[in-house]
């Protein structure tokens, strides 16, 4: 069960960290408590608060590796706020909630840009060499492939009951299809840390998966 006055707290740390001038801005926790009412949605199995809170930790851990982790900390709030498992358009509409709270709450222009960047970013896992920032979001996204057996079964099944909607042999055929995407890639993990510490059990994970998928 996630603790949701720690959360409300770690919103509060993080957006007065970003904000360049708060004299006017509105209460924070307006904000947190309505992010907290879309993490707690009854469509979600796997992007919970749970969820939430597992990437904030792991942004804890990757911090040094980030340009501006409090940046990347209100990147992973907004990163799945918007979560509908039959829709494609996720990530973007996250994003625009982004753009549009992040400003009222009092975080310049600049950081609310940067923090709809990284959230567009999740679409593909995918950031430069040199996007530092976004290298921290997207290992900390990830970071559940490289859990222990019975945590990544558990994720692997809230996943299927996210889209319990579509039919078993085209879940297969899609999830399988990713599986091979994700392990075609040179490199999982892109933070030092990422490919030290998860880069080699999530490819045993996801190679597991995919040899019962495949049965």
């Amino acid at each position: 069960m996630a603790d949701l006055d720690a959360l409300r707290s770690r919103w509060l740390r993080a957006l007065l960290a970003a904000r360049d001038d708060d004299s006017c801005a509105p209460d924070p926790y307006r904000y947190a408590d309505a992010l907290l009412l879309r993490w707690q949605e009854p469509q979600r199995r796997y992007h919970t608060l749970e969820h939430l809170t597992a990437v904030l930790d792991r942004i804890d851990v990757l911090a040094e590796y980030a340009d501006d982790p409090d940046v990347v900390r209100l990147a992973a709030w907004f990163h799945d706020a918007v979560y509908l498992p039959e829709r494609s358009t996720n990530e973007e509409r996250s994003a625009r909630l982004a753009e549009r709270a992040l400003p009222e709450a009092g975080v310049s222009r600049d950081k609310t840009a940067e923090v709809a960047r990284l959230v567009r970013l999740t679409v593909t896992h995918d950031p430069a060499d040199d996007d530092r920032d976004g290298q921290v979001l997207c290992d900390a996204d990830l970071a559940i492939l490289a859990a222990p057996p019975s945590a990544y079964a558990t994720y692997t099944a809230e996943v299927r009951e996210e889209y319990h909607f579509v039919p078993n042999d085209a879940f297969r055929e899609g999830r399988s299809a990713i599986l091979r995407q994700l392990l075609g890639l040179p490199r999982l993990f892109r933070t030092p840390y990422g490919q030290e510490h998860w880069e080699a059990t999530a490819r045993y994970n996801l190679a597991s998966e995919l040899e019962l998928l495949s049965t």
